[in-house]
């Protein structure tokens, strides 16, 4: 196979100053994560597909970033997601979610529960709502989130814990309501540029101390998938096969159910939009996005948008149905968030104001409104969903 190498040594301190500079600990933690990604790439040959190497940085027993014991998410860690921002999202969410219980059963699965505040703000609500899940599984591999989330739990709903189960794989049949929200943007992708004399799959190899972008012709597979795509030359991007075989994992196993998730991304045609010809591949580390995926492996996350359009032929290739797709700022308005903020005494000073502005970050279309959409999947669904009662967008897909 052609190989084309391109390297970059990125010493800390000269291209990311803006940074904030790791402590001791967690720099000799990201060295770790680094050699344990070295020797696999030399076991391989000297190259590694990006998407080996995203799993291995996010994911590698003990020193990926999901896997290893850094705060991730909130104010101390990286970045923030909507139900840290507020219990207001969860609450929101319990209203469509009470509404499926009313014709499915009530067992709840949760993919990676993160922090456990959306776990624990559902619960709270659908308690409050007399709708409470008989079952609230949670789908988490991480030794450290699953402490984090029973901590949160807790704290917060300690009467209701006896009903939580931790799950280290699938179940192999469920009914009820799945979630997932910003799971399917830290799947592993494979990151592809089109040359001019064909699709060339983006790799990883070493380059002294440190890792280097490294092209070759993509397998032919891989090339049927872009190809119909019909990218200019220069064109790079990212194709997720990680989530949408988790789409169709997922599939396998829903008996009666439904399945919502909640990402950022785009339909097809505007992922791949002319104007994105850089792709969306994305870091974070203290609340600082970059686009440096070899930063600081095991410390950093490493996100790509997600494909919907992708999500929905997997999920309608393997039986599903496609319930509904819109934006977060519609879904949300559809299941009341408006009624919700109507709920709270505005003499109530800094709550009330703490409440709108977590919903103004919800909903507006520079914040995460229309970023951030919602895909919901059914079998044995017959009821429409209150979320996609207007706006549905799902012509788009």
């Amino acid at each position: 196979m052609q190989i084309l190498t391109e390297c970059r040594s990125i010493p800390w301190m000269q291209s990311h100053s803006d940074l904030p500079r790791p402590e001791a600990d967690a720099l000799a933690h990201s060295a770790a994560c680094a050699a344990h990604i070295r020797n696999t790439i030399a076991a391989a040959g000297g190259w590694l597909p990006f998407s080996q190497y995203m799993e291995l940085a996010l994911y590698a027993p003990g020193l990926g970033y999901y896997s290893a014991g850094a705060r991730k998410l909130g104010a101390e860690g990286d970045f923030i997601t909507a139900p840290e921002l507020s219990p207001l999202f969860g609450r929101v969410l319990a209203r469509q979610v009470a509404e499926l219980f009313a014709t499915l059963p009530r067992e709840i699965l949760e993919v990676g529960a993160g922090s456990g505040a959306l776990a624990a703000s559902l619960l709270e609500e659908l308690e409050r709502l007399d709708a409470l899940p008989e079952r609230y599984l949670i789908l988490e591999l991480s030794a450290d989130l699953r402490q984090r989330e029973r901590d949160t739990l807790a704290a917060r709903v300690p009467h209701l814990l006896e009903r939580v189960a931790w799950l280290n794989q699938m179940p192999p049949s469920f009914s009820g309501v799945v979630l997932g929200n910003e799971v399917l943007d830290a799947m592993p992708v494979e990151i592809f540029r089109v040359a001019g004399n064909g699709i060339e799959q983006a790799g990883v190899a070493v380059e002294g101390d440190t890792f280097a972008w490294s092209f070759r012709s993509a397998p032919a597979a891989l090339a049927e998938l872009i190809a119909p795509l019909q990218l200019a030359p220069g064109y790079q991007s990212e194709i997720a096969l990680a989530a949408p075989a988790f789409i169709a994992s997922l599939a396998s196993m829903m008996d009666k159910a439904a399945a919502i998730f909640i990402d950022y991304g785009f339909p097809r045609h505007e992922y791949y939009h002319p104007q994105r010809s850089a792709g969306t591949l994305m870091c974070h580390y203290r609340h600082r996005a970059h686009d440096d995926p070899f930063l600081l492996p095991g410390l950093q996350d490493i996100t790509a948008h997600v494909d919907f359009s992708a999500m929905a032929a997997a999920g309608a290739g393997n039986g599903l149905e496609v319930l509904g797709y819109s934006t977060q700022a519609q879904f949300l308005i559809n299941c009341g968030i408006t009624d919700v903020l109507g709920e709270s005494d505005p003499s109530d000073i800094v709550p009330y104001i703490a409440q709108a502005g977590a919903a103004q970050k919800l909903l507006s279309p520079a914040e995460m409104g229309e970023l951030f959409k919602v895909i919901a999947f059914g079998r044995g669904v017959d009821a429409a969903l209150r979320g996609f009662a207007s706006g549905d967008k799902t012509h788009t897909l």
